[in-house]
C-alpha cells in the first residue's frame, strides 16, 4: 500500500513539475511573440531582430544539430564502453565534447559524471570548454573567431581538467555521483505535429542562409520569400517551443525519440535565446540614448570581469546576450573569450539538478583558466 501511495505521489510531482515548466515557457513564448505585432518603428525593431535571428543563426543551428544528432541516433556507439576503455583521456575527450557548438556534448559529459563514470576534472575540462548556444551565434557570423574560441576551449579545458585531477585525484567528490538518469517516458508531444511545417520552411531557411552569409544580393521579390520564410520560421520555433512539455534536457539528449523530433525540439529551443538575446539588445539600444561605446570604453580594464560574472549564471540566454554585444562591437574580444570560457551552457542545469555541489566547484574552478586567458589577451592583444 506505502508503495503504490508512494508511486502516485512520485507521478503527481512530475505532472506538476511538468505543468509548471510548461506554464513558464508558455507564458515566455506569448510574450515574445506579442511582440511581433507591435505597430510603428518599435514593431519594425522587432521583427528585423526576428528575421535576423532565424536566417543568420537557427537555421545553421538546425543544420549543425541534424549532422551531430543524426550521428548520436543512428549510430548503437555504446558510451559506457567507450569510457571504460579511454580512461587516460577522459579530460581530453571531455573537453572536446565541451567545445563542440551547442550544450549536447557537454549534457552528455555531465550525465556520465553524475553516473559515475568520469572524474571530476573531466566535468571541470567540459565545464570550462563549452560556449553553449551562443557558438551558433559567434560561428555564424564570425567563423573565424568562433574556431579560435573552439581551439581555445580544448586546450584550456584539458590543461584545466588534467590538473584538477592531479590535485585531487580521479575519485574527487564521486560519492555523490552513480545516480541513474532517467527521463520522461514521453515519444511523441502536441508539437510534433507541427515537424513537417518547421521542416518546410527550414529547408528554404537554409538555403537563403547560405546566400546571406556569402552576401549575394537579393531582388525585390526574393528579399519578400526571405522575410515571409524567416517570419514564419521564427514565429513557429517559439511556439512549439513555448508549448512542448519536455525539458530542454531531454529534447537533445533522450535517444529513445526520433531523428527529426530531437533536432527540431532542439533547434526551438537555440532559436528562442537567440532571438531573445537579440531583443534584449535591440530593445535597449531602442529606449536609450546611453552611448554603449564609450560607455564600455571608459570601463574597459572591468568590462571581462563583468562577461566572466555573466558566465556564471546559467543557461544560454545570458551568453547569447553578451556574444550579441561583441558582435555589435561593444566589448572586445577578451570579454568574450572570459565569458566562453566560464560558462557552462545548459549543461551547467542536470549538473545542479543532481550533483550540486560539484556542480558549483567545478563553476568556480572555470573561474580562474577564465580570467588568466581573458586579461592575459587583454594585455597582450587589446
Amino acid at each position: 500500500m506505502n508503495a503504490l501511495i508512494n508511486a502516485i505521489n512520485e507521478k503527481t510531482k512530475i505532472i506538476l513539475e511538468n505543468d509548471g515548466r510548461l506554464l513558464k515557457k508558455s507564458f515566455f513564448g506569448l510574450l515574445l511573440l506579442s511582440l511581433v505585432f507591435q505597430g510603428g518603428e518599435f514593431g519594425e525593431v522587432i521583427r528585423s531582430s526576428m528575421i535576423d535571428a532565424y536566417i543568420q543563426v537557427s537555421v545553421f543551428v538546425g543544420f549543425t544539430l541534424f549532422v551531430f544528432i543524426g550521428l548520436d541516433s543512428l549510430t548503437k556507439f555504446d558510451v559506457k564502453n567507450f569510457l571504460s576503455k579511454t580512461q587516460k583521456f577522459h579530460v581530453g575527450i571531455a573537453a572536446f565534447l565541451g567545445a563542440i557548438p551547442g550544450c549536447g556534448g557537454a549534457i552528455i559529459v555531465v550525465t556520465q559524471y553524475i553516473q559515475g563514470r568520469i572524474s571530476f576534472g573531466s566535468l571541470v575540462a567540459v565545464l570550462t570548454a563549452t560556449m553553449g548556444d551562443a557558438a551558433f551565434l559567434i560561428l555564424a557570423i564570425e567563423p573565424t573567431t568562433g574556431l579560435l574560441i573552439f581551439g581555445i576551449g580544448i586546450i584550456v579545458g584539458s590543461i584545466s581538467g588534467y590538473i584538477i585531477d592531479f590535485i585531487h585525484g580521479i575519485n574527487f567528490m564521486q560519492s555523490e555521483t552513480k545516480i541513474k538518469v532517467e527521463f520522461e517516458k514521453i515519444n511523441k508531444t502536441f508539437v510534433s505535429n507541427f515537424n513537417f511545417f518547421w521542416l518546410f520552411l527550414f529547408i528554404p531557411g537554409f538555403i537563403l542562409g547560405i546566400l546571406v552569409a556569402f552576401q549575394i544580393e537579393f531582388s525585390s521579390a526574393y528579399n519578400s520569400l526571405l522575410v515571409f520564410v524567416a517570419s514564419a520560421g521564427a514565429i513557429l520555433s517559439i511556439f512549439m517551443w513555448s508549448l512542448n512539455p519536455l525539458s530542454d534536457f531531454q529534447c537533445s539528449t533522450d535517444k529513445s525519440r526520433g531523428l527529426l523530433s530531437r533536432v527540431v525540439d532542439t533547434t526551438n529551443f537555440v532559436t528562442t535565446w537567440v532571438i531573445s538575446g537579440f531583443l534584449v539588445f535591440e530593445i535597449f539600444m531602442y529606449f536609450t540614448s546611453l552611448d554603449l561605446k564609450i560607455f564600455f570604453d571608459l570601463w574597459l580594464p572591468f568590462v571581462p570581469l563583468v562577461a566572466i560574472l555573466f558566465g556564471f549564471l546559467p543557461g544560454c540566454g545570458p551568453q547569447v546576450v553578451v556574444a550579441t554585444f561583441y558582435l555589435n562591437g561593444y566589448i572586445p574580444l577578451s570579454a568574450e573569450l572570459g565569458n566562453a570560457i566560464s560558462n557552462d551552457g545548459d549543461a551547467l542545469f542536470p549538473a545542479i539538478a543532481l550533483a550540486p555541489k560539484a556542480a558549483i566547484l567545478a563553476t568556480l574552478y572555470s573561474a580562474i583558466p577564465a580570467l588568466v586567458v581573458a586579461y592575459g589577451y587583454f594585455y597582450l592583444f587589446e
